[in-house]
């Protein structure tokens, strides 16, 4: 099932990217039935321009946030800044959330941002649509 977002969340998961480059980027996509509703922003504890990991607790207060207004996790984002957008071992390894696309922002080329999803389960890797409408 492909991933919807308006233009709007494309483009804060971009400058997103940006802002914190070197270093990668992560948050989640909240959503229903595939359509993202609400980008939030993470904070990565690694702290790595190769790695990504969202706080434990940043992710709880999302979480419950989400609940609270009835979404769920579509779609978790990342950046890669200098290479491309496809899943790295350590992301496909970290992928614990199937039901999830997985969305990757490469700043490899910063003013020609690509944006790819992928669909991660068991190991698996496969493309998915995201559609910006």
């Amino acid at each position: 099932m492909a991933l919807r977002m308006a233009r709007e969340h494309l483009e804060e998961m971009i400058a997103h990217a940006r802002e914190t480059f070197p270093l990668e980027c992560c948050g989640l996509l909240a959503g229903r039935d595939g359509q993202v509703i609400r980008v939030y922003r993470g904070y990565n504890v690694d702290q790595s321009p190769y790695t990504y990991r969202l706080d434990d607790r940043q992710l709880l207060q999302f979480l419950r946030e989400m609940d609270r207004e009835g979404l769920e996790v579509v779609g978790i984002y990342h950046s890669h800044t200098s290479s491309e957008a496809t899943p790295s071992r350590t992301d496909v390894a970290r992928a614990f959330y199937p039901e999830a696309v997985y969305v990757i922002i490469s700043l490899q080329q910063p003013d020609s941002p690509r944006v790819r999803g992928f669909r991660i389960v068991d190991g698996s890797v496969s493309e998915e649509d995201v559609i910006v409408q």
